[in-house]
This record gives C-alpha cells, structure tokens and sequence, in this order.
C-alpha cells in the first residue's frame, strides 16, 4: 500500500500558465472629464497592461459649445456644476462621433486620488458630486432607451479609490471580469502598470517644471502658478487664460506638477519645519486644518508654495460657477499668497461662456503687474530665504535654457 507524503498531499503540479487573452482589437473610449485630467495615465498604463492596443484607446475630444450642441443636447442632467454638465457631450461624442465605433465606455467613479500630499493630510477624497458625475450623466443616456446597448456598447462606471492601491485591483476586477474576461491575477498586475504609468509621467512634469523654475532662477525671471482643479487644464473650461499669459512671455506652472524634490522643499520649508510649525513640506495643518479633499488640499499647498517661492511673483486662481468645494478656499488661498507680497488674480464663476474681451482686459492688467513688481518680489523673498538656493547650484543645461529663452 502506498502512503501519502508531503509532497503527495500538498504538491501542485505547476500547470501551464492560461496564454493570455487577445484583447488588442478591443476599443475602449474615456470621457476626457473631472480628474480624468490627472489620473489618465493610469488608465492608459492599466489598459494598455491588459492587451489593449493604445491606438484603441480613444479619449473624448477637449470640451467645447459645439460638442455639447452637437453629442449633448437633450441628454443634460440637472447639475449645477458645469464640468459634470458637459460630460453629456463628451459621453456623446464617444458613442456617436467615432468613425470606428468603440466597444467599451468606461467612466470611473473616481473616490480618491493618489495626491503626493497622502500621508500629510487626513485624506485624499474627490468631490462628492464630481466623484458621482458618470452615474448622473448616464442617466441622460438611459432615459428614453439604453443608447450604449442600442450603439453595442459596454458602459462601465467602477467605484474606484485610486488614493488607497490596495483596494483598486479588487475594485477594478469586480466591474470589469464581464466585461474583458478578466483574472484577478492579470488585474492586480495591471494596476501596478497603471500606478507605475502614473508615477513616471507625474515625475517627467515635475521635472519639466524644476527646469523651468531653474532656468527663472538663473536669468532671474518671473513665472506664473496656477492653483485650479485638475479639468480647469481643459480649454473648454479653463478657456486657456494661463495660454494668453504665457504668450507674453511669463512661463506658466500647474501646481499639480511643481516639483517636489526634497532639497528645494527643505531650502522652502526647512526653517518653519526646525521651529516646529509644521512637520514637513507637505503638512498643511497650520492653514488649513480639515484636509479631507485632495484638490482642495493640493490648491492650499500650492498657496503656500507660492508664497515662498521667489520666482512665482503670480498666481492665477480658477475657479468654476458656484463650486461649493472652492468657495471656503477662496479668502484663505488668498491671504496666504499675499502674504508674502505675491500677485494674486482670481478667474471665479467660470462656465461655458468664454468673455473674451474681459478676459483680454484682465490679462493685460496682469502683465502690468507682473512686469512692474516681479524684480522687487523677487528679491524680498531670496531675502527671505536661507542661502544657497538648490535651483542655482545646478550646472545649467544649454539646450535646455535656449529653448526657455525662445
């Protein structure tokens, strides 16, 4: 008789590996909307990890009148916040406006992000109504009949917390094993591609903008920081007034990719640290003590940066129509950067209508300002400031400062 061993009763032959499943021909379409603007590479990464080819995966067009006139009309939800009103558009635009149709819309409920301030806040939420957005644009789809089944297309909306990765496989598997025949195993291994995706094109811009503020400190030149949420970078919404700034020579920073790096975020922040006012550069309790939303959190920390960094002598601030989660912020965002003697210009109650001459006027009363006062700025923060700046104890790169120049 034969007795069972170890190795007979807990062995596992190692079976062959499932081949992986095509999903190349596979089109997948994404409303370019909300905080899309900020995450996107992680969809693209986490798809592209699944199989899809990335010339199927199709981003809606930027905002705009006539698309939503065009793909929208009739289908609007009752919403007073305009950057979830013109998703019909662009929910339209995807299932009517592609010459090759897609067969998946998948519009995320984003409920967290992965801001680099987690860890110094209390959390990282999204605002509760851009986070239910899909939910209530869908419905415009729905009403009368089911457009996307009509159209063969799969609409998914999966609850996701991208700010807590450890419940994002999960998450993604349950929403979307139908709908791509997916393993949980394939799923974990793309959302990894998707975070590293993410990760690596957040640090390129970072370092864009460190090339930026360096070669401003070398030639002793102003910039301007724009403190928004991440959808007012559509033209449509933002209108492009950071654009017509920038076209009069002043470079222009997001404050989602300032960089971070720890020697000009000690040379920034290192004395209020050694007092104790704060724990580190990121800690954003001495200004604003209910750090619960990440944009929210994010425009208060590029307040305080502003208001510290020499060669931002400017900040624009956007804003749009009624935005319950701005309004709070707008006198402490605004007492910080003057503070220090900073320029501060608000763009509030933004909405599809572009005031052109206003917004012309505006910029040029800006460009005073800026022109007028950025040399004393300048140096009163340098003052400010401990010596030897990290900007300018870095060898300068040639190609790199005559392409600023022009």
């Amino acid at each position: 008789m034969r007795i069972p061993t170890l190795r007979t009763l807990f062995g596992k032959r190692a079976s062959a590996a499932s081949p992986p499943k095509d999903r190349s021909s596979v089109r997948v379409g994404i409303p370019k909307v909300l905080n899309i603007w900020s995450t996107h590479q992680f969809w693209v990464g986490f798809l592209t990890a699944l199989g899809i080819a990335p010339e199927n995966i199709v981003f809606s067009s930027d905002t705009s009148e006539e698309q939503y006139r065009e793909y929208g009309k009739g289908r609007g939800t009752v919403d007073c916040c305009y950057p979830v009103k013109c998703m019909s558009g662009h929910y339209g635009e995807l299932i009517f406006g592609q010459k090759k149709k897609i067969d998946v819309l998948l519009s995320p409920m984003i409920y967290s992000l992965p801001s680099f301030l987690r860890g110094h806040v209390l959390d990282t939420l999204t605002c509760t109504r851009v986070m239910a957005g899909p939910e209530n644009i869908k419905a415009g789809f729905l009403k009368e009949r089911d457009v996307f089944a009509e159209n063969g297309i799969r609409y998914v909306s999966p609850f996701v917390s991208l700010g807590e990765p450890e419940k994002v496989p999960k998450q993604l598997y349950l929403a979307l094993k139908d709908v791509l025949d997916l393993t949980e195993e394939e799923t974990a291994r793309a959302v990894e591609a998707g975070y590293r995706a993410l990760e690596a094109f957040n640090q390129k811009m970072r370092q864009k903008s460190r090339e930026i503020l360096t070669w401003c400190a070398r030639h002793e030149r102003p910039c301007i920081l724009v403190l928004a949420r991440p959808y007012h970078m559509d033209p449509g919404i933002g209108h492009e007034i950071e654009a017509e700034l920038q076209a009069h020579g002043f470079p222009i920073l997001w404050m989602q990719y300032f960089p971070t790096d720890d020697d000009l975020m000690h040379w920034l922040f290192g004395e209020e640290i050694r007092a104790g006012r704060i724990k580190s550069p990121f800690d954003i309790s001495d200004v604003w003590p209910s750090s619960y939303s990440s944009n929210t959190n994010e425009i208060l920390w590029g307040a305080k940066v502003a208001a510290r960094c020499p060669w931002v002598t400017c900040v624009i601030r956007f804003s749009s129509y009624e935005c319950g989660m701005d309004q709070p912020t707008y006198t402490p965002t605004q007492k910080i950067v003057e503070a220090s003697g900073t320029l501060y210009f608000k763009f509030g109650d933004l909405d599809a209508t572009k005031p052109a001459g206003s917004i012309k006027i505006r910029v040029e009363t800006i460009v005073h300002y800026v022109e007028k006062y950025s040399r004393d700025i300048i140096r009163r923060k340098l003052a400010a400031l401990p010596p030897h700046c990290p900007l300018l104890e870095e060898a300068p790169s040639t190609s790199e400062s005559a392409s600023l120049a022009a």
